[in-house]
């Protein structure tokens, strides 16, 4: 997955599939659902997840993050956390996201063993696989 700010303030979000390792053939997850796993929204945040797509579709989490942060004024990595580390964790989904804001703060939290992630700043780039 992909988000970005650029100079402009426009958010995007891009989501691939990729996902998880053996899992089933001919199944729909959450990669093609705006609100599930991708959503962006200029006055807010851009969010593209990975993980147990049917949990993300279930609880509509890039959305909620979003939702957290709009209406609740959440920070970007309030939003995150709660919804990766609390609420998934809590319904038994696995996975992970990243994100940034309209301030171009990035987030990246996961419950998982691990999660392929990234990001690049005119200050610094980073990659990392485990916690």
């Amino acid at each position: 997955g992909c988000v970005a700010l650029d100079q402009s303030g426009n958010l995007a979000a891009g989501t691939s599939t990729g996902g998880m390792t053996n899992k089933r053939w001919n199944r729909l997850g959450d990669t093609p659902v705006i609100g599930a796993g991708t959503y962006a929204d200029n006055n807010v945040c851009a969010v593209s997840c990975t993980g147990h797509g049917e949990y993300f579709i279930r609880y509509a989490v890039a959305h909620d993050v979003w939702a957290l942060m709009a209406y609740k004024g959440l920070s970007l990595q309030e939003a995150t956390e709660l919804v990766v580390n609390k609420k998934l964790v809590e319904k038994g989904g696995e996975g992970g996201l990243i994100a940034v804001d309209k301030n171009g703060n990035i987030a990246l939290p996961f419950n998982s063993e691990g999660m392929y992630r990234g990001f690049a700043t005119p200050e610094e780039r980073k990659v990392d696989i485990y916690k």
